[in-house]
């Protein structure tokens, strides 16, 4: 596992690092314009003080340590939390690799991750990354500032992954015994992965967590284009499909509905909200909707 490279950027690299940051940042500027403070500050509260107790404060407050040592009742006062940490965890494993249309699936969770970025430095919190393939591949510690948030989405989009796979479970396993204090996070991936679901679960029972599923269209259904060799990219196996069998198609498109119920109920019952962002299509929508919806849910 490293802590990010220390290595000179090409200049090509860093113009498109630049078009990226320029593009996300009008997204936090224009499109979300506050969404990520109404959402998520307040999550968290802060011990502030001690002090005496009085008519009509709520008794689930009482110190009781406090009160047995002097005699008389004192409670608890919590404040909201100033700063505020958004981790994001990313899949770096090699299917993200795959995109039909003008970007790759690392590419847009590349996007994605910035304008999560660029929000939450615009509200003034800490940002961290965890980056994994089938081992953990980057930790990079919360931190704040314009030049940091460059870096994270540099790894993102530049790192040399060791490992093809996708070991989602090693990686909140990882992230919940780095992380003690709770945080906003993001698990950004296509989820082709399996045996997760229980660290999911206490992942989402410690932290603020939702997933981010980048999906690319053609993986949804089979084009009919007649004999194909399709690879998997983290296991390198090839198998040759006749894609004009109409049955095919079907069975192929009926497996990946089923997959998708799966992921939902998979989601829904471990409370973690899913926003599925399909590449070549506008992804600010989909995480819009997210905001709202939280936002929602937070009124009632």
């Amino acid at each position: 596992m490293k802590k990010g490279s220390g290595q000179a950027v090409p200049a090509e690299v860093l113009q498109k690092i630049r078009q990226l940051e320029i593009r996300s940042r009008r997204a936090v500027d224009n499109i979300f314009s506050g969404e990520y403070h109404t959402v998520f500050k307040g999550l968290g509260m802060e011990f502030s003080e001690v002090r005496p107790y009085q008519p009509g404060d709520d008794v689930r407050a009482m110190d009781w340590n406090v009160s047995a040592r002097t005699g008389e009742p004192f409670i608890k006062v919590f404040t909201e939390e100033r700063e505020l940490t958004l981790m994001l965890i990313v899949d770096l494993s090699a299917s993200g690799s795959f995109g039909s249309k003008e970007n790759f699936k690392v590419e847009a969770a590349a996007e994605i991750c910035a304008t999560l970025a660029f929000s939450a430095v615009k509200n003034n919190d800490k940002v961290g990354l965890i980056a994994f393939t089938d081992k953990i591949e980057l930790f990079i510690p919360p931190s704040k500032g314009r030049g940091h948030i460059l870096r994270l989405i540099r790894d993102i989009l530049f790192h040399q992954p060791e490992g093809r796979g996708s070991d989602i479970k090693g990686a909140l396993d990882y992230f919940n015994r780095v992380s003690k204090k709770k945080t906003i996070t993001f698990l950004v991936s296509d989820f082709l992965a399996e045996g997760y679901e229980n660290s999911l679960r206490t992942t989402a029972k410690k932290h603020d967590l939702a997933a981010i599923q980048v999906i690319d269209p053609a993986e949804e259904s089979l084009p009919d284009i007649g004999v194909v060799a399709l690879t998997d990219a983290e296991t390198g196996e090839t198998v040759y499909v006749d894609t004009s069998n109409n049955k095919l198609r079907e069975e192929y498109h009926l497996q990946m509905k089923n997959d998708d119920n799966t992921l939902r109920r998979l989601f829904a019952g471990a409370k973690v909200d899913r926003v599925v962002i399909r590449c070549g299509e506008d992804f600010y929508f989909p995480l819009v909707r997210f905001f709202k919806e939280r936002e929602r849910r937070r009124s009632r």
